[in-house]
């Protein structure tokens, strides 16, 4: 029972941390509520989820013999946060109404996570550290992991919710989705940097 625990305080630490697809839905939830957000948390739960598994059954060991492919995934990753900054930066601040207004979609969260860099790399210390290649463990930590990560990026989407009531003026909203789309071009920069 005690590594069940210690994988879930690993979920938690690496979901509910600050990262581009929490950034997101802080902005989502802000910006259209908390309904329209969980599209979104659940995409990104089932994507990150569907990425550990992969990674367990072996993905990064082929894409390590493909570098090509993997320094191909990493710019598509730069370049799609910069697109998601730039959607925040030139966005006019009017949320209107929740119920009319989509929000991110269940296929954004998704993706968003397979171009994420901060989820690869939880992937694979995950996988690393708590499974040695057991696909029963795999399925384990799979399955903790999916109850920790929607909760976790549910949590940053009812946080901006809270903030939406304080975000009437568009002057505010356009300012929290400035601050949002400088922590995306900064989450891109660092990867360029790192890369």
């Amino acid at each position: 029972m005690t590594v069940f625990y210690s994988m879930a305080a690993f979920a938690l630490a690496a979901s509910i941390t600050p990262g581009p697809v929490n950034v997101v839905a802080l902005g989502s939830g802000a910006r259209y509520g908390l309904m329209p957000s969980l599209r979104h948390v659940t995409g990104a739960t089932v994507g990150f989820v569907a990425l550990l598994v992969a990674v367990g059954f072996g993905v990064y060991e082929l894409l390590q013999r493909l570098p090509v492919l993997l320094h191909a995934i990493q710019w598509f990753g730069v370049a799609f946060l910069l697109y998601m900054a730039y959607k925040l930066a030139v966005d006019n601040g009017e949320l209107g109404d929740p119920d009319t207004q989509r929000g991110p979609t269940l296929s954004h969260g998704a993706v968003m996570q397979w171009l994420n860099p901060k989820a690869w790399l939880a992937a694979l210390a995950g996988m690393g550290a708590y499974t040695g290649g057991d696909p029963t463990r795999i399925w384990q930590f799979a399955a903790i992991y999916f109850v920790v990560c929607w909760l976790s990026v549910g949590c940053w989407a009812a946080a901006g919710a809270m903030l939406r009531h304080h975000m009437r003026d568009p002057k505010r909203v356009r300012r929290l989705n400035r601050v949002m789309a400088v922590l995306l071009a900064g989450s891109a920069a660092y990867l360029v940097a790192a890369g």
